[in-house]
């Protein structure tokens, strides 16, 4: 029997002999042969993926001061560099899984033979790979094909296939790399625990250390973890691990890297790891409470401008952000004497864009809320600040966009004398016979008639409803969509996307399936602020007020940096003046009486304030959301307070705020008293004793109605040879054509600048997609 299994033993070694040297010598002999053959054509490229080690690493956010605020990774990857990996760790790894790595080429031939013969006579399977084919595997295992089960399953299959591919790309790679550049590869690529890949995130993990700084007992547990990270968890099993740690000591003396007193003194110490495991939070749900709805923010901001979410999660990027560290916990800690952080049922949202005619850079975005999953304990994993979320709307604040509609177009101007009646039954103009009028009315009464000005800081109703029938909605509509409610117009009016699935019976209310710049062409009660609306967008709106009427998109980044400190551009939107100059400043001064005799002056007296400002503010009908808008200094500023439970309820006044008020003893919340009172403690604190920064003048142009400059045509959404083509109807023939990234059809104009009050015969400049982002 001896005779015969030794003779079997030595014709299964022949057969293993011969298909390997086949298969990585002559790649179009047999059947082993052919399997090799087709996989030519992706050795190289994964040679050269394995030679430049792109793995998936930790992207790092920071504040605008260098701080790190988030670590966003889809696996915890620490990367170190040969130099930066101790000598200990080295030896353990080398010790435990390869004794001859220094000696084979890449493939361990007397260990593969000998695992063959071993194989084909029935022992146990044994796998016999060099470091080389173990960097190969776990490379493709945990980078090529980390998010690809069925692919993983086959990276591990048990067949003279894979073995092939690894061989070849092991050999490959030795001829590319040094021994030292493989096993750090190796041990940057390998996982030791549950998304901890790599030395440097077990060094941390385990030791609270670096790699450079492993010591021979702490190298010889790693060492020994990559060979089941699951059952010699030293937390869960930390029996096992110490039998596998003191195995791995006891090569290490085999071997000569320690010597054999070593290893028995060294047994004696216990596993020496940190009490318990500690992994910095994969997302933004980790950042400081100031900083949580900015940081997922940044997210989405590089997503809408090319990024992936698989890019940024695993591109080892530094992003700097514009976050201001002093202002966020400022505004923080006024939202939260607002507004209790539990409170069951309402969110004070708050977010402030700094002004200028180059960039909009996002300072703060602040809630009583966190960013979380954690609804119990105030916890939103929707972005509160950014998104649409405000759903029962801004309230008067919304009749700052039928004021610039009307300067714009001579339809008033800050002196106009306003018909102001305590009610008004409106048939909208342009409304077919059957269409039935419109109803608004004022809360208290202020006269027959009031200017534009007066009526900017008494907030009104009834003469802004009228105003905008006669400024014409869709003018009214354009302009929210130009100052800057870019995703509150294309969401619904509860601040979603449009339900547009036949088969979701929510696709026929009209509420719902179309977006606000739609539904709202019919609706006067636009100007009141009845729909959902982004705190965001609306403190941009008041950040392109103070910026002349330039609008910019509201950047939250500052620069990235690659995992090689290379910088990376990060696609923008393009700044347009989307009102004139003029326009804006008697926007600016129309608003600037509100904190001083308007709807806020009780709460500014009440905080000290004497700093010039334009704000308006607003109060939905029912009182389930209040706002306050500003601009100051050099920064727009939205302050929103609002209903946000499955039941929500009419806002109290009162410290702090909630809903649901008993009998009214509280008295409703309104925009002023409610929603001001943080951005005055806040910008008392933000500013300081810095110089004041008056609001401008109105011009005189701006003061009563008539005639004004004609307003350009808005092209913005069509093709670029229909836009050029209504431009030249209107007497716009200067027209400059520019092509940026863009998710649009290629041609589709993104960006119009300038607009509104434009002579005839000024250069016009279009930006169009290049389509590249679809």
């Amino acid at each position: 029997m001896r005779v015969r299994d030794g003779l079997f033993k030595l014709i299964g070694l022949c057969l293993v002999a011969g298909v390997l040297v086949a298969g990585l010598l002559f790649p179009a002999a047999g059947g082993a042969g052919i399997l090799s053959n087709q996989m030519s054509n992706t050795v190289d490229d994964l040679s050269a993926d394995l030679t430049s080690n792109q793995s998936p690493l930790v992207t790092r956010v920071l504040d605008k001061d260098g701080n790190q605020i988030a670590s966003l990774y889809d696996q915890y990857r620490l990367p170190a560099a040969p130099d930066q990996i101790s000598q200990n760790m080295k030896a353990a790894m080398v010790a435990v899984e390869d004794r001859r790595f220094f000696d084979h080429g890449g493939v361990d031939w007397k260990g593969t033979l000998r695992a063959a013969i071993n194989d084909v006579g029935g022992g146990s399977t044994q796998g016999a790979s060099s470091i080389t084919q173990q960097y190969v595997k776990n490379f493709l295992v945990n980078v090529v094909h980390r998010n690809n089960k069925a692919e993983q399953l086959r990276d591990q299959e048990a067949n003279i296939a894979r073995k092939l591919r690894e061989a070849r790309i092991s050999m490959q790679l030795e001829q590319r790399m040094s021994k030292d550049q493989i096993l750090a590869g190796y041990l940057n690529v390998v996982t030791f625990a549950t998304n901890v890949y790599g030395v440097g995130a077990a060094a941390k993990t385990f030791f609270d250390t670096t790699p450079d700084k492993l010591t021979i007992p702490q190298s010889a547990l790693l060492a020994g973890m990559v060979n089941n990270p699951i059952v010699l968890d030293p937390w869960k099993n930390p029996d096992k691990a110490l039998q596998r740690r003191n195995f791995v000591l006891d090569k290490m003396a085999e071997s000569k890297a320690i010597t054999k007193q070593q290893a028995a003194d060294l047994k004696n110490e216990g596993l020496g790891i940190v009490p318990e495991r500690k992994l910095p939070s994969p997302s933004c749900v980790g950042a400081p409470d100031y900083a949580g709805f900015f940081c997922d923010y940044v997210k989405e901001y590089l997503e809408e401008n090319g990024f992936t979410k698989d890019q940024i999660e695993t591109g080892g990027y530094t992003i700097k952000t514009s976050l201001d560290p002093k202002m966020s916990k400022a505004a923080r800690d006024s939202v939260k004497k607002s507004v209790a952080p539990d409170s069951p049922n309402v969110t004070n949202s708050f977010a402030v864009v700094g002004s200028g005619p180059q960039a909009h850079q996002v300072q703060a975005m602040v809630s009583n809320r966190t960013y979380g999953i954690d609804a119990d304990e105030g916890g939103r994993s929707y972005n509160v600040v950014s998104d649409p979320s405000v759903t029962f709307g801004g309230g008067s604040t919304f009749k700052i966009f039928t004021s610039a509609a009307a300067l714009e177009n001579g339809d008033a101007g800050l002196n106009t004398v306003l018909p102001n009646p305590k009610s008004v039954s409106v048939k909208r103009n342009g409304a077919p016979r059957f269409e039935q009028p419109q109803h608004t009315s004022n809360l208290n009464g202020t006269g027959p008639t009031i200017s534009l000005r007066s009526a900017l800081e008494k907030s009104p109703n009834t003469a802004f409803f009228l105003l905008e029938n006669k400024v014409g909605l869709s003018k009214v509509l354009q302009m929210a969509q130009r100052l800057g409610l870019r995703h509150t117009m294309q969401s619904n009016t509860i601040g979603n996307p449009p339900i547009t699935d036949p088969d979701d019976q929510r696709s026929k209310d009209d509420r719902l399936n179309q977006p606000q710049s739609k539904f709202y062409q019919t609706k006067l009660s636009f100007t009141l602020g009845v729909s959902a609306v982004s705190p965001l967008e609306m403190s941009n709106v008041m950040s392109t007020i103070n910026s002349g009427g330039t609008w910019c998109p509201p950047n939250p980044v500052l620069s990235i940096t690659d995992r090689d400190g290379k910088p990376v551009p990060v696609p923008s939107k393009p700044c347009e003046q989307v009102i004139s100059p003029d326009v804006a400043k008697a926007l600016a001064q129309g608003m600037s009486e509100d904190t001083i005799g308007g709807t806020s002056a009780a709460a500014a007296r009440a905080a000290n304030w004497n700093r010039p400002d334009f704000a308006k503010t607003g109060t939905t009908n029912s009182n389930e959301s209040v706002a306050f808008a500003a601009g100051v200094d050099n920064y727009g500023v939205a302050s929103m307070v609002y209903s946000d439970g499955s039941n929500p309820a009419p806002l109290c006044g009162g410290k702090p705020i909630v809903a649901g008020c008993s009998g009214g003893d509280k008295g409703g919340a309104f925009g002023g008293s409610a929603a001001g009172p943080p951005y005055f403690d806040a910008f008392n604190a933000i500013l300081g004793d810095k110089k004041v920064k008056p609001v401008p003048p109105a011009p005189d142009s701006m003061l009563t109605s008539g005639d004004r400059a004609p307003v350009v045509p808005y092209v913005v959404n069509q093709d670029v040879d229909s836009a050029k083509e209504a431009l030249s109807k209107a007497g716009y023939t200067n027209v400059v054509v520019k092509e940026t990234t863009g998710k649009a059809k290629q041609g589709t104009v993104l960006a119009e600048t300038p607009q509104g009050n434009v002579v005839k015969g000024q250069q016009i400049t279009l930006y169009t997609s290049d389509g590249k982002q679809q």
